[in-house]
């Protein structure tokens, strides 16, 4: 019998049709291939099941495989009928099964089985064939009907077998890049090993001993961390998982760094990873290769299947190159390093020489050791003799601390395009810093001696002010007396060096649609004044020119006519906001004479990244080529590319200083997309996730390792991308500065003694990412402009369905805490527990009695709920969460409207939609305020006499209640009056009291609108 076997692994299913009359399904997937069929696992009410779950088939006979097919149907079933309703199918032919080596996860679309059928959704898959002797094919569940009318505890002993199957590690796994190659949430079956290992009964003790003998020597899993309370969880696959790997520095276990043997270097945050250094400085004396006895050398780097070249010059025989190359040590196949001279040619190059280098016999570098000194080598032809030619090497092993690695061309990062180290450069790994930005502020007070075309009428002026592609203007003015004022504010966005000018225009609007510009003036801003608080600036004329004038005498004479008063500076006591307020990464202003000292050291080291979803297929198999980008302040930091792999391990670590705690530092993936074709974005780098940490949730010296899941909102839903591994440590240099940081403002001064309003604030702020994102754009390697913008969160002020609802949940749980506590009032009041009610009063008396002891009172059970809570306290910093961010339940119409561009791109039909529903919100809004307006109007009325009546008891009222509160001591009143409030309900009536009665009857304006 072959012991060729067939392994499906069932992993996911996405939007299936909803089946059971509720919304939702109860879905299951049957495998039939070959006369076997395998049936997984229902799981209850999920649209969008997950599995995980493994089968294997015998394949009977090799020779059939081409003509056999793999069905797999989905099937929702119903317990009430015993019946199963079908969801869709997926039909694979044995032409598509591949090794397991080449496996990925797939989701297919699901199939119709007749014409009639209701079918959508996709199936995730995962198949392959093995011939690995130790599998062993899977045992069939029993049909639905039975499983169906089983006991429950009998269904979760089988389930309890099949998952102690799942656990078993596959014997044939060698590379962990195979795994988890979808953005589906897969539910990790080694976490929930030791919860169902004590509840199985004898039936599955065989299952359990193989499991365990063959899990003896797994790693230990990550612990899932949870961050919030049991009504904000979210699925476990995606949490926070905590990891204590080993680094530079030793192993981290629980924020603790155990020390290793050796002293730590300076990257202890990072795993060491060796590298092979090979830096070709130059050549001399190279023989000429062609008729014309001209060379264009270049040079061929190679250590076994790995290859990198060095730029070509041409016809020159002394040539320099100064180029390092750097191979990752554990990926090296041979022991001997090869660098080749070439002559380039149109045809087939030539080959000059060679020079061979024992591996074992390369010197190791630790910085700060000096740079290694490069030596000449005599090149030697095929046959190993001594030919003509020298070339200059340095080799040497290093690790990721070495000077030499950001500028290196790395062998993980080869294209399969090009291998050349000019290639390579967008691909290293490089720190930014974004240019220092300043508010333009322009103070436009008035014109004077206009001379405008038309003589006969009043000319309708404006100013109109441009730096680069920013354009804002004053309001129109009639000048009656040529001489116009407006005294108006425009304000810019500049960056250092200053490259744009300053452009003020001013124009006459002669018609509907036409506008004629009377005269212009240009100032460099390099001379304009700067200031760092709210001091006067001195006004200046400009003189206007004017750009239609041809003749010399005539533009003197309107040069001298026509000026413009104005008052402009740089205001560097603002901090220019380049990023979504909520997730600052600085807070300091432009100025720097006002900036404090530090307070800490922030470092990150980005270790790698787990699970990626494939982004691009490369050769048939689906593949990422990505790079990490972090933010935390002026500097910017991106991770070298790793070509072709979706589980890179960068291992890079980059420190900044910190200035105040109440900001974000945040780390973004993407993929590469300047190698190769051209995608269905064009050469857009994709996004793959993001991380956000706010500083001031990290405690003090301790070094947080954690697996961060990357969650991404996709128009089909949310989809976990991968997972990013990385190691974060907060050190403060300065408690007391830390600590006073707490009770300064959060913005510089200026930002309170002039506030910009909101409206003004936005525009800069867009302004400012454009001017960011051009900047960063120019350099080499550019970050681009996609990139900036995620990471500053651009379009985080557009309107979002979702983002409405997650804010006003967050409102509802903000005022949890007060509901909580009126209903607890409410029941003492009712006398639920008769004994609290009890307690209250007697404790009511006494702060009536002794109404200083109030307010000690109140900061004592604060105190007490604090120190409560510091058990309890969150360990970890906080990440992205779908159930808060209410991204679980949406529509997908409501997903549609939140990627739709501004202006929107949609039909009319559905434009039209989205505003009646729109207008709907809007409208029980509308109701909302209308009614609080309402209840404020009323209390209005109580003095206002619009209800003569009601006001003249309200009066009479208040003299009776002013005579009575006179005589009486004010703690007999409020004795009787709290004792009147929680009186019991035998003597409370259901009707609504007597000021509440009188209070609804007061008018309010509801009736005078219209």
């Amino acid at each position: 019998m072959s012991n060729l076997k067939l392994g499906v692994e069932v992993v996911s299913a996405h939007d299936l049709m909803p089946r059971d009359g509720q919304g939702s399904s109860n879905a299951f997937v049957e495998l039939c291939f070959d006369g076997q069929k395998f049936r997984t696992t229902i799981k209850e009410k999920d649209l969008n099941p997950v599995w995980n779950e493994s089968f294997y088939f015998n394949i009977s006979d090799p020779r059939n495989l081409p003509s056999l097919t793999l069905d797999a149907y989905v099937y929702n079933a119903t317990k009430a009928t015993n019946s199963r309703s079908f969801l869709g199918k997926v039909c694979l032919t044995g032409t598509s099964f591949v090794p397991f080596a080449d496996a990925v996860v797939l989701h297919y679309p699901l199939e119709k089985r007749g014409i009639f059928s209701r079918v959508k959704g996709e199936l995730g898959l995962k198949v392959y064939i093995s011939d690995n002797p130790s599998i062993r094919s899977s045992n069939p569940l029993p049909p639905v009907e039975s499983f169906l009318n089983t006991d429950p505890r009998s269904i979760q002993a089988q389930s309890q077998v099949q998952q102690v199957q799942n656990l078993v590690p596959n014997p044939f796994s060698n590379d962990k890049d195979e795994s988890r190659h979808t953005f589906h949430h897969l539910p990790n079956p080694s976490l929930q090993h030791n919860q169902q290992r004590h509840s199985m009964g004898e039936m599955t003790q065989q299952s359990v001993e193989y499991a365990a003998d063959e899990m003896k020597a797994a790693s230990q899993p990550p612990k899932i961390v949870r961050m919030y309370s049991a009504s904000s969880s979210q699925p476990v696959d995606y949490a926070l998982k905590e990891t204590s790997p080993f680094l530079g520095g030793g192993q981290i276990v629980g924020g603790r760094v155990i020390r290793a043997d050796k002293p730590a270097g300076t990257y202890d945050l990072v795993e060491q990873m060796q590298f092979l250094f090979v830096r070709v400085v130059k050549a001399r004396d190279l023989p000429s290769m062609d008729i014309t006895g001209s060379l264009d050398p270049y040079v061929e780097v190679r250590v076994g299947n790995y290859k990198g070249l060095t730029k070509h010059f041409e016809k020159k025989q002394n040539p320099e190159w100064n180029e390092v190359f750097a191979f990752a040590r554990d990926r090296m196949q041979s022991s001997v390093l090869d660098v080749v001279v070439k002559d380039k040619d149109l045809v087939k190059d030539d080959f000059v020489g060679l020079v061979k280098v024992d591996l074992n016999e390369v010197p190791m570098r630790v910085p700060p050791d000096s740079p290694l000194a490069p030596e000449w080598y005599r090149l030697i032809d095929k046959n190993g003799e001594k030919t003509r030619g020298e070339l200059m090497l340095a080799v040497w092993i290093g690790t990721q601390a070495d000077e030499a690695f950001p500028d290196a061309w790395h062998s993980d990062a080869t294209t399969p395009v090009d291998s050349s180290a000019a290639a390579s450069t967008h691909m290293r790994s490089k720190v930014y810093h974004a240019p220092r930005l300043w508010y333009v502020r322009v103070n436009v007070i008035e014109a004077q001696d206009l001379v405008v075309s038309e003589k006969h009428r009043f000319p309708e002026v404006y100013v109109k002010g441009q730096i680069g592609h920013q354009v804002t203007r004053t309001k129109t003015v009639q000048a009656r007396t040529m001489s116009p004022l407006w005294n108006e504010d425009l304000l810019f966005v500049a960056a250092e060096p200053f490259e744009d000018h300053l452009v003020l225009t001013v124009e006459d609007r002669v018609g509907p649609s036409k506008d004629e510009i009377i005269g212009r003036v240009i100032i460099p801003l390099h001379s304009v004044e700067k200031r760092a608080d709210d001091r006067i600036i001195l006004t200046r004329w400009f003189n206007l020119e004017k750009p239609t004038a041809v003749d010399i005498d005539q533009l003197k004479k309107d040069k001298f006519a026509i000026k413009l008063h104005l008052r402009v500076c740089l205001d560097g006591g603002y901090h220019v906001l380049d990023e979504s307020t909520h997730y600052s990464s600085d807070l300091r202003p432009t100025a720097k004479q006002l900036w404090k000292s530090s307070i800490g050291v922030l470092e990150l080291g980005i270790l790698s990244a787990d699970g990626l979803h494939p982004m691009k297929t490369r050769e048939g198999k689906g593949t990422s080529d990505t790079y990490c980008v972090a933010k935390y302040g002026h500097k910017w930091i991106r991770t070298r590319t790793v070509i072709s792999s979706l589980s890179p391990k960068y291992n890079e670590q980059y420190t900044w200083e910190v200035y105040d705690p109440a900001t974000v530092l945040t780390i973004g993936v993407f993929d590469n997309s300047q190698f190769g074709e051209k995608g269905p974005n064009g050469h857009k780098d994709l996004r793959v996730g993001k991380v956000r940490i706010r500083i001031s949730t990290l405690e003090t010296g301790r070094v947080y390792t954690h697996s961060y899941p990357l969650l991404v909102l996709h128009p089909s839903g949310v989809k976990k991308m991968g997972e990013l591994h990385l190691a974060i440590r907060f050190s403060c240099t300065s408690l007391v500065n830390m600590l006073h940081i707490y009770s300064r403002p959060l913005l510089p001064k200026m930002h309170y003694i002039r506030p910009l309003s909101v409206v003004q604030l936005d525009m800069l702020r867009h302004q400012a990412v454009t001017i960011v994102a051009a900047r960063m754009s120019r350099a080499e390697p550019p970050l681009r402009k996609e990139v900036i913008e995620y990471m500053s969160d651009v379009d985080s002020h557009l309107w979002s369905m979702r983002r409405s609802k997650a804010n006003f949940f967050r409102l509802v749980s903000v005022f949890s805490g007060l509901l909580a506590v009126g209903k607890w009032f409410g029941d003492v009041c009712m006398w639920k527990n008769p004994i609290t009610t009890v307690l209250v009063h007697v404790l009511f008396v006494m702060l009536v009695c002794f109404p200083e002891l109030i307010l000690p009172t109140v900061f004592l059970y604060m105190f007490l709920i604090g120190i409560w809570n510091y058990r309890y306290r969150p360990r970890y910093p906080p990440h992205m969460n779908t159930r808060i961010s209410y991204a679980e339940g949406v529509h997908p119409d409501e997903l549609d409207e939140e990627f739709d561009t501004f202006p929107t791109t949609r039909s009319p039909e559905i434009v039209r939609m989205r505003y009646d529903r729109l207008r709907s919100v809007a409208g029980k809004i509308q109701t909302v305020v209308g009614d609080v307006a309402a209840q404020g109007e009323r209390f209005q009325a109580l003095l206002s006499w619009r209800d003569p009546r009601a006001t003249a008891l309200f009066l009479t009222l208040c003299l009776i209640v002013a005579l009575v509160l006179y005589v009486t001591p004010f703690q007999v009143v409020a004795v009787i009056a709290g004792f009147y409030f929680m009186r019991h309900p035998r003597f409370r009536h259901k009707m609504p009291s007597v000021p509440i009665n009188f209070f609804r009857r007061l008018p309010a304006r509801t009736d005078m609108m219209l």
